[in-house]
């Protein structure tokens, strides 16, 4: 089972990157920001708190996140392996994912992070923001302070995939198929 970890800041590209890689690896796709969007849609107690921290430019705490993605990861255990985009976030995150993960008998096979510059990823968000409709999108404030919130929570998780020597950063700059032929590499050597 192929495990993919695929990270970065808002606007690195993950949810294009990881909708093209599991139709080439056939695995799963577990969108963090997808099963915020469908729990608030459905307005289920989990959607309804992750709601209001999303709307701040806040991360979602880890007991929220963990209780949504471990619900879609039951019951989809039967896959050839999983994307994550947009989790884990955090040290305890991480820790948890894989503790999940060793109950299916599996772990984590690579953490690809798509480096891009700041400004390109405001630039990235405040175009999707345009016709996405979402208000996280739309602010260059929101949109800053998540940046500066990635910066600042989640650095520390590449040193720990690091230790586990599975840690690979990719230039997310460029047009998608270049992107994704760096991706692709790096899969293919796991």
């Amino acid at each position: 089972m192929k495990n993919i970890v695929l990270f970065g800041p808002p606007g690195a590209g993950k949810g294009t990157q990881a909708e093209i890689i599991k139709l080439k690896y056939d695995l799963f796709h577990i969108s963090t920001g997808d099963v915020f969007r469908n729990n608030i849609k459905n307005n289920t107690e989990l959607g309804l708190l992750a709601k209001g921290f999303m709307n701040k430019g806040e991360l979602v705490p880890d007991e929220i996140t963990i209780k949504m993605l471990s619900e879609v990861v039951e019951k989809n255990k039967h896959v050839n392996g999983f994307i994550f985009d947009g989790f884990p976030r955090t040290e305890s995150q991480a820790i948890a994912l894989e503790q999940l993960l060793l109950k299916f008998n599996t772990s984590i096979s690579a953490m690809i992070a798509l480096e891009v510059d700041d400004e390109i990823l405001i630039n990235r968000l405040l175009e999707r923001g345009k016709g996405s409709g979402r208000a996280d999108d739309s602010n260059r404030e929101i949109i800053e302070n998540r940046i500066k919130e990635y910066y600042a929570k989640t650095a520390i998780l590449k040193t720990f995939y690091q230790r586990k020597n599975c840690y690979y950063g990719v230039d997310g700059i460029g047009a998608i198929e270049d992107i994704t032929f760096r991706i692709i590499d790096v899969i293919n050597k796991l």
